[in-house]
């Protein structure tokens, strides 16, 4: 039996999960680990917390799985996206804290490059939308607060990465610096239809090329996990960000495939195939995957606050003990009482793409009580998703019939069925919820040999389906006063 380790780095936790060559999942671990906000709409990490909390995973799902380490064929990789890291070439430590995806700091960048310009081309070329939310603007930021940063940046003495690039270094003992495509097409320094670093989005951004790593496919071998790490040389084998590995571990292989990962946010793919497709709703070309050389495209619409509205209420309201709580709390209750939260506590997303939006719940009364503001948070999970969702349906011209789900909130059976009601479609949630890093390990063990092409479709599985059952017009109410709720949201924080 060979054994294949994905390691999941996301925004709030590292996991390693262990799967077989049946796609079973032998053993996990997840550590969570520090989230800084040094001011209003900043989001940090210590690239140290990032490296030691997914180490450590590593390190104890192995010891849980009691396997010997002779039989691991390799390792796959998938990430969160945007964050965007610098870190020293010969000693691999970090520069300063990583820059999140989630972090704001960087609006006023995008601004100036509208004002100038630059949208249709930036759309064009990155297949982008121009946002805070991708890695360009923090790259260029960084080095524009720290001039001796700059200088070092231009003599190659510095190393630029996502999270996967940064793990990858450190796991190879310093001897690789790359990043796959579809960590490349998240940075907006990406040529889409060249598969390219685009040389005038790095000028427009003064980004010296000398920082970036080499884009490589999501599956082929791309060095060696170093010996001290578990004593013996293991091929790291795919690397993917979250949502592309989520893709593929769903199993959408073919064109029009959709699916959402409810997660700390929600981002929808849906597989075009060969053909990037412009989006004139508000969503994003980006990447599928590419493999053999080949690229997959995807159109993508990112929810930015999805999971996190739950920890909201766990953290900083003190309304739940744990996000299991939520479905109980939304059940005790037979509506929502007119009550809507919009999660932009860090702008809004697609469709919308207001980087001045926040948070707001709207239409508390004396009689709202907590399960109400549970249930709000939940559905406005689906809210989001079904915005994007219909947006999608617009690009295509017609209705997704199917939409295929992973993720933590996937457990929460009030949010999937709340999903089919308001989207009036299908919802299908696989026996193993775990497709982001079941995606890392299929990549992986496909450039390995341990599985065929023709194998990994066999290995998704569904687990249970979710049917509409809210009456159609009731549904259209509820999301006509989401829309209006939103649009009080809006522009919020905007000087």
């Amino acid at each position: 039996m060979k054994y294949i380790l994905a390691l999941d780095q996301g925004t709030t936790s590292s996991r390693c999960i262990i799967f077989d060559e049946q796609g079973g999942q032998v053993a996990s671990h997840a550590i969570e680990f520090r989230q800084i906000y040094p001011q209003q709409g900043w989001v940090e990490h210590d690239p140290e917390d990032i490296w030691k909390s997914q180490i450590g995973a590593l390190k104890r799902a192995v010891e849980k799985s009691a396997i010997d380490i002779n039989d691991i064929a390799c390792v796959g990789i998938t990430n969160q996206r945007e964050t965007t890291l610098l870190w020293d070439r010969k000693s691999g430590e970090p520069c300063c804290n990583a820059i999140v995806w989630q972090c704001r700091r960087t609006a006023p960048i995008i601004e100036k490059l509208l004002k100038d310009g630059y949208g249709d081309m930036i759309r064009e070329r990155t297949g982008l939308v121009p946002d805070a939310y991708f890695s360009g603007s923090k790259l260029k930021w960084l080095l524009d607060a720290d001039e001796g940063l700059r200088s070092r940046a231009e003599r190659g003495e510095i190393c630029f990465g996502t999270v996967d690039s940064f793990l990858t270094y450190r796991l190879s003992g310093g001897r690789v610096h790359v990043t796959d495509a579809t960590n490349a097409s998240r940075t907006m320094l990406f040529n889409l239809k060249q598969q390219c670093w685009d040389e005038d989005m790095l000028r427009m951004l003064n980004v010296p090329k000398s920082v970036l790593p080499q884009v490589v496919d999501s599956s082929g071998v791309v060095g060696m996990l170093d010996k001290s790490i578990l004593g013996r040389e293991i091929p790291i084998a795919a690397i993917a960000g979250d949502q592309h590995a989520a893709l593929f571990g769903q199993a959408c292989f073919d064109k029009g495939m959709a699916k959402n990962t409810y997660g700390t946010g929600c981002f929808i793919l849906m597989n075009t195939g060969e053909e990037i497709v412009r989006s004139q709703c508000g969503l994003v070309s980006t990447m599928a995957w590419r493999l053999d050389n080949k690229p997959t495209y995807a159109l993508e619409g990112s929810v930015f606050v999805a999971g996190a509205a739950v920890q909201w209420l766990r953290d900083e309201l003190g309304l739940i003990g744990s996000a299991a709580e939520t479905q109980a709390l939304a059940e005790s209750v037979p509506d929502n009482a007119g009550v809507y939260l919009v999660p932009a506590f860090t702008g809004l997303g697609a469709p919308h793409w207001d980087m001045y939006a926040r948070g707001t719940l709207l239409g508390l009364t004396r009689g709202t009580g907590r399960a109400h503001i549970a249930r709000a948070a939940l559905e406005s999970i689906a809210y989001q998703s079904t915005d994007v969702l219909d947006a999608m349906t617009r690009e295509l011209g017609q209705p997704i019939s199917v939409l295929r789900v992973d993720g933590g909130a996937t457990a929460n059976d009030f949010l999937m069925q709340f999903q089919a009601d308001i989207l009036n479609t299908s919802v299908l949630r696989p026996r193993v919820t775990e497709t982001t890093a079941m995606g890392a390990a299929m990549l992986a063990g496909r450039a390995v040999g341990v599985w065929t092409d023709a194998q990994l479709r066999g290995l998704w599985k569904s687990q249970r389906t979710f049917e509409p059952q809210m009456e159609k017009e009731k549904a259209a109410r509820y999301l006509e006063i989401w829309h209006k709720a939103v649009q009080r949201a809006k522009g919020w924080s905007e000087e």
